[in-house]
């Protein structure tokens, strides 16, 4: 029995490791690619024969008409931070609406916008674009918030489950003691949802941030400088470009993550504090 367990336990670590090394190998090649001297695609070898941080400086302090990153990043990081800040403070409102409050129709209500977020959200790509366009809102990044933050709060179900776990003696003591609901909401139960407040956050900074389709639908400009980085990147991929362009894009991608990481280690810290703190909400 024990060798047979052994035997299982090594098996399994084996097929674990080759799955890792799948997952890891295109992200290694990438960032080893960023560091290359050489400006376009080489499949002879996996490591570049020169390291430089060449293309890094292309790609920040030598922008040109078909990479211009300063301008992607900087409009991406805008529209990131404007539609992580509308799209949690839309999560929570409805999260905590349905979760803590008692009006007509709202279980209709809620199973509705259950099923509506079932939809793919490509099956009204088309009717979106058409509406902002009728509003003079496409090829900008007000019209990009709009659509990335509008229908935020279709997601509430994960939001709205962590809330129904606080107790409901909290809030009534809370009201007795002749506190309104927007108190309630701001002092009583957001204290309590730390972690759910990262996880919420982290999401609406992810979608816009990673985002290409819709971004690329809505920004119809010719001009590199009204892009996001999604769409500036995928541009560089022309055949046209990529052998020129195709280690900056490699650098790009690798840039890419720095927001979204120091986004997460910002927020670990009060993870952890949220989930010592909720523990004992009882």
């Amino acid at each position: 029995m024990r060798k047979n367990r052994r035997r299982n336990t090594i098996i399994r670590h084996i097929v674990l490791t080759l799955l890792a090394l799948l997952w890891l190998v295109p992200i290694i090649w990438l960032v080893v690619t960023s560091f290359s001297a050489y400006d376009g695609v080489r499949y002879s070898k996996f490591f570049p024969e020169k390291w430089s941080l060449r293309q890094y400086n292309r790609l920040f302090f030598k922008p040109d008409s078909a990479a211009n990153y300063p301008a992607w990043f900087k409009n991406s990081l805008i529209i990131g931070v404007f539609c992580c800040i509308i799209s949690s403070v839309f999560v929570l409102m409805v999260s905590y609406a349905f979760s803590c409050m008692r009006f007509k129709a709202r279980k209709s209500l809620m199973s509705f916008s259950i099923i509506l977020g079932m939809f793919p959200g490509v099956l009204s790509m088309i009717a979106i674009y058409f509406v902002m366009k009728m509003v003079g809102l496409t090829n900008s990044k007000l019209g990009l918030i709009l659509v990335y933050s509008g229908g935020s709060g279709l997601g509430f179900l994960i939001c709205k489950g962590f809330f129904d776990t606080i107790p409901a003696s909290l809030r009534e003591a809370a009201k007795i003691e002749g506190a309104s609901e927007f108190k309630v909401f701001t002092r009583i139960v957001i204290p309590l949802s730390k972690p759910m407040i990262v996880y919420t956050v982290i999401n609406a900074f992810l979608t816009p941030w990673m985002d290409f389709v819709m971004a690329r639908l809505m920004i119809r400009s010719r001009a590199p400088q009204d892009w996001t980085v999604a769409v500036g990147l995928f541009n560089i991929l022309q055949k046209s470009l990529i052998g020129q362009y195709f280690s900056v894009f490699c650098a790009g991608g690798v840039i890419v993550a720095v927001p979204i990481s120091i986004l997460f280690l910002i927020m670990q810290k009060f993870y952890v504090e949220g989930i010592t703190g909720g523990a004992v909400k009882g």
